[in-house]
């Protein structure tokens, strides 16, 4: 059973606020502060369903924690359903398999022009839903959500085999085709972006989609949903279930007549999916988890870049990113200046109303995530690391809670082992370099690693033996749809995004003809 207590994501697509990024507005437009919802059913076969069971579950407003509207509540026998579509629109004829590569191209394209259209009704959904500021729901996530899915159009007409010069009159070449019905499991941290990096590439290689929107964020998912239909996908193409991980969820990475599971989410729940996908079909499986990583500041770096970009690697999204730079080393001949800027900076965070254009910080996800970050701020107290500020809730609504730093804190506390995956900063001493590597590296998770230094050999050095799928050299964050994201160890399998994304959707098949060797 996947619980959904710890269906929790792992993963965001970020960029360091000292970068420029393409495509980003310097006049953000107002937000709709109560947008209207308008999609709350099962969409399978380009159709609105209820639910087989008429069940419905609340979504609700992080920020005030009343419920904004209650969704159609997806299970078994709704995830069946939506397989059928999905196998259907595979069917080997169907109009999607006959479909020119350069015509999904096409439909793709034409999906990032309406999600564009709708940018401003989607961020405010997306702020409504998740409770991220709107500046950086419309600004950031909808400029990658729409550069994603443009690049990954760009794919669909390029994905193509080789010949093989085989010994013999043979002509031996390799096709590379879909792997099938996908079934895809998305969380709440980037409920846009993560739509768009599964989606664009099951979509670009001609794959059909089931997909399980997380239950906390539901209504951005339901509305792409809908645009996709609008776009002209044929039906079936892309069928969204909502639901809860132990129903929906389960289904999908139980159910024979899915051929491939992808899955962001916890390292414990990714565990379970991928002991389902080896128990039932043997699915093709990517896992994008957990994190814990590494920031290492030197005593020689840019001290006001190292801070600057230190304090976005961890607050950023209210903290909720797995790859966020939670176990901050710094070298001891700099430490108690950063200490004492890094809380300057924390104090001095803009918290509250994330419809505020002001406001840099908005509440956690839900009641759950919010007690599991008091209590793991406690433990940090109690097992002696020197809270300098924040530690408890802000204001008397909502799951808002204070940026928080901790210094003098050691390898062994739980905040410097466990996922928070909240606004709490852990800063850690060194002194020496010989045993820095393996500090940084005991882990069982390896997401993202960082440092900052201006000495080329000493980031040649770390960036290579630092155990981590994406490493970063004096910036954090940093990562486009061009480049391939996912973890060592236990923080996943397989990658996504770039070229390296499209792996995971294709089967290479090798065909094998005889050469006649002469004219009969």
């Amino acid at each position: 059973m996947i619980s959904r207590q710890v269906l929790r994501p792992c993963v965001n697509w970020v960029f360091s606020q000292k970068v420029p990024i393409a495509g980003l507005s310097t006049v953000i437009p107002q937000p709709i502060t109560q947008p209207e919802v308008q999609y709350t059913k099962i969409f399978i076969n380009n159709e609105w369903h209820n639910s087989t069971s008429g069940k419905t579950f609340p979504t609700i407003n992080p920020a005030t924690g009343e419920v904004i509207t209650h969704v159609q509540e997806g299970e078994k026998v709704d995830v069946d359903k939506a397989v059928k579509a999905a196998q259907e629109a595979f069917r080997f004829g169907s109009p999607w398999r006959r479909m020119n590569a350069s015509d999904r191209g096409m439909l793709l394209n034409r999906l990032a022009d309406l999600i564009e259209r709708d940018r401003i009704h989607l961020a405010s959904l997306e702020t409504l839903d998740n409770g991220k500021p709107y500046s950086d729901a419309y600004n950031i996530d909808l400029s990658l959500v729409i550069k994603c899915i443009r690049y990954y159009a760009g794919w669909a007409d390029k994905i193509h085999g080789k010949t093989i010069p085989t010994d013999g009159n043979f002509f031996s070449y390799t096709r590379h085709e879909p792997v099938g019905v996908c079934g895809q499991i998305i969380p709440w941290n980037f409920p846009l972006l993560m739509q768009a990096w599964k989606l664009g590439p099951a979509l670009a290689t001609g794959n059909t989609v089931v997909m399980k929107p997380a239950e906390q964020t539901p209504l951005t998912a339901l509305h792409v949903a809908d645009l996709i239909r609008e776009a002209g996908f044929p039906p079936g193409v892309v069928n969204i279930v909502p639901g809860y991980g132990p129903t929906a969820g389960a289904a999908i990475a139980s159910h024979p007549g899915v051929d491939k599971v992808a899955f962001t989410g916890s390292t414990e729940i990714g565990k379970i999916v991928m002991q389902t996908a080896a128990q039932t079909n043997l699915k093709r499986i990517t896992l994008e988890l957990g994190g814990k990583s590494p920031n290492i500041v030197f005593k020689d770096a840019d001290l006001d870049n190292a801070i600057d970009t230190s304090h976005f690697g961890l607050f950023f999204n209210q903290g909720q990113c797995c790859c966020a730079g939670t176990r901050i080393f710094v070298e001891k001949d700099i430490y108690n200046e950063f200490v004492e800027r890094s809380v300057e900076k924390a104090k001095n965070r803009k918290i509250g109303n994330p419809f505020d254009s002001q406001t840099q910080q908005g509440p956690q996800i839900d009641s759950d995530q919010f007690n599991k970050i008091l209590e793991l701020i406690n433990s940090g107290k109690t097992e002696g690391a020197k809270m300098q500020c924040g530690g408890d809730r802000y204001g008397d609504q909502g799951y808002f809670v204070l940026p928080t730093v901790f210094s003098d804190v050691q390898d062994s506390m739980r905040i410097a082992n466990e996922e928070i995956f909240g606004p709490v900063m852990q800063i850690l001493k060194f002194d020496s370099l010989d045993d820095l590597l393996d500090r940084a590296n005991k882990t069982m998770y390896g997401l993202a690693a960082s440092l900052f230094t201006k000495d080329l050999e000493k980031a040649l050095y770390f960036s290579s033996g630092l155990r981590a799928g994406t490493v970063w050299v004096n910036c954090y964050d940093v990562l486009e749809v061009q480049s391939p994201f996912g973890g060592f160890k236990m923080s996943g399998i397989g990658r996504e995004l770039g070229e390296y994304g499209l792996q995971a959707y294709t089967e290479v098949k090798t065909v094998t003809m005889k050469i006649p060797q002469k004219n009969s």
